[in-house]
């Protein structure tokens, strides 16, 4: 497409949503489509949609209330009365039912019979989902920090945030002098959430021709052990920061290669013929992950390749997550964004990677997939 034809293309799609525009916010066209028969359905859901819009704050704090006074776990053990749901949470019986009937209309509770509860739908696929359940407690420091968005949003990343206090690790420039017991919070939430990525990867990307992997940003090992696993004969490295590494010194056997060191300052090692970074690159602002795909195609010799995992903007199925989700989390940590594939690849062109390509998951709400080739 030329540029002029661009330009034409772009002006015909303003045109096409400033009049989209001006009939959904007509009020005599709400009202004529919530009477009419064919387009009520409609009417119905788009009303539903911004009704969740307005109340998603109180879902996410019934599900947070589900995880942390353990009334999942239980509900996932037997059922449940409101008298022994009340004693679990510590609440009065009618607190109780107030959650547990808040937790049945998000279907994470359902009441069964009169007075007697068990899990519901998304209750039950929620119980083995221990990342999740971890990611679902770490966020009220989230929920903290965005109280104000307008205060988080003018801040413009330069005062620290609930967040930003807690991934220490992944913002601050000093973090490799901290001692294992200052990162272990980071580390211990990295290690438990990662094994629902580390599932995807590896259910989506067979790693044939590879015999050693380094993974870069490695924390506690969760990546690097599900990948033994199930590659018993490969030879695995972790590299990352001296007190992390020293916890996963700690939980590993002697199988896996120890590397200490900083991935912005210090060149990476080489030897291995895959290096995998695994909800790493998204971390960081651009000028920071521009050095770290640097480092990793100096690190590679020609035909080795790179393989990223995390989640990206604009994903089909997923578009909420990336932006609405990732752009807030990741501004209010004050380190990194989430990126279109097109904008991946341009960085891994521009870091000497010759070529690129995405690997489909089975759920790219938990991470996309993308291997580049030195």
């Amino acid at each position: 497409m030329s540029r002029s034809e661009g330009k034409q293309a772009s002006l015909w799609k303003q045109r096409w949503v400033a009049w989209r525009n001006s009939v959904l916010s007509n009020p005599r066209f709400q009202q004529w489509a919530a009477r009419n028969w064919f387009l009520r359905p409609f009417a119905r859901r788009k009303a539903a949609e911004l009704f969740d819009l307005v109340a998603g704050f109180t879902y996410t704090q019934t599900l947070l209330a589900m995880v942390e006074s353990g009334l999942l776990k239980r509900l996932a053990e037997a059922p449940t009365d409101v008298s022994e749901a009340a004693q679990v949470a510590d609440l009065s019986k009618g607190a109780a039912e107030r959650l547990l009937r808040a937790a049945a209309a998000l279907k994470l509770a359902q009441e069964v019979s009169p007075g007697l509860w068990m899990l519901g739908e998304r209750g039950a696929s929620l119980i083995p989902q221990e990342g999740a359940q971890a990611m679902i407690l770490h966020h009220t420091l989230l929920y903290r920090d965005l109280a104000d968005p307008m205060a988080l949003l003018r801040q413009n990343r330069e005062q620290p945030t609930e967040l930003s206090e807690f991934w220490r690790y992944a913002a601050r420039a000093d973090a490799d002098a901290e001692p294992s017991e200052m990162v272990a919070p980071y580390s211990e939430l990295m290690a438990v959430s990662q094994g629902m990525v580390a599932d995807e990867v590896l259910r989506s990307y067979r790693f044939n021709g590879v015999s050693s992997v380094l993974d870069v940003g490695g924390g506690h090992g969760a990546f690097a052990s599900a990948l033994a696993a199930k590659h018993q004969q490969m030879l695995i490295g972790i590299f990352d920061l001296p007190g992390v590494v020293e916890g996963a010194r700690a939980r590993l056997d002697s199988g896996f290669e120890f590397h200490e060191g900083d991935f912005f300052c210090d060149p990476l090692p080489q030897g291995y013929d895959c290096i995998s970074l695994v909800r790493i690159l998204h971390d960081h602002d651009d000028a920071q992950a521009h050095r770290l795909l640097a480092a990793a195609r100096a690190a590679l010799k020609p035909g080795g390749r790179l393989v990223i995992a995390e989640p990206m903007a604009d994903t089909r199925g997923a578009k909420n997550m990336g932006d609405a989700y990732f752009g807030l989390y990741l501004w209010a940590m004050r380190s990194g964004r989430p990126r279109t594939r097109m904008e991946l690849y341009k960085m891994l062109r521009a870091a000497g990677f010759r070529d690129f390509r995405a690997i489909k998951t089975g759920q790219p709400l938990i991470t996309s997939l993308t291997v580049a080739f030195a």
